[in-house]
């Protein structure tokens, strides 16, 4: 396994040929970058999405490229108040290309305790937090046995998990 801090996401993505697959499983993050526009949603405050347009702008590029990004993300009901922020800003990662889908943890079964990307089927990073749940780079394998396993996990909850559109209408309605 290699350890990699800094730009390494930003490799991996340049390097991907034909899939990126994440899977989250945490219901609440402490990226940096995201703190005021969530503290925006919180205080009921527009949101220009600015800070948005790098990830956006590489989901572009990357899809044009015609690999395919998509997501399965593990949450908790009731949602936490980061979870329904991040519907709003997943509205984003969908017109940008991704195909994201979430899955109910009481739902879920077994599930991994980190979240990870796979990439090509092959190549799996997971993203290192510290203790305070800030991103502090990426441990990357490509053993066989390991890629082997996330194609799996990603399979059955991919099949398991709800398209975005439909999770939120869903989760609007009943609440």
């Amino acid at each position: 396994m290699l350890l990699r801090p800094g730009d390494t996401w930003t490799n991996l993505f340049r390097e991907c040929k034909y899939e990126a697959f994440h899977l989250e499983v945490r219901d609440d993050y402490a990226v940096p970058m995201e703190s005021e526009p969530f503290r925006r949603f919180l205080d009921n405050e527009p949101d220009d999405y600015e800070w948005f347009q790098e990830w956006d702008e590489q989901t572009r590029e990357i899809t044009r490229r015609g690999v395919t990004m998509s997501r399965v993300r593990i949450v908790t009901v009731p949602h936490t108040d980061y979870q329904r922020w991040g519907f709003a800003v997943t509205a984003h990662n969908i017109d940008a290309g991704e195909d994201i889908r979430y899955l109910p943890r009481h739902l879920a079964g077994d599930v991994p305790p980190d979240d990870w990307w796979l990439f090509d089927g092959e190549i799996v990073a997971y993203n290192l937090v510290d203790e305070n749940g800030r991103s502090v780079g990426a441990a990357i394998t490509t053993d066989p046995h390991i890629a082997a396993y996330c194609r799996t996990v990603k399979q059955r909850l991919w099949d398991l998990a709800i398209p975005y559109a439909d999770y939120v209408d869903q989760a609007t309605t009943h609440n």
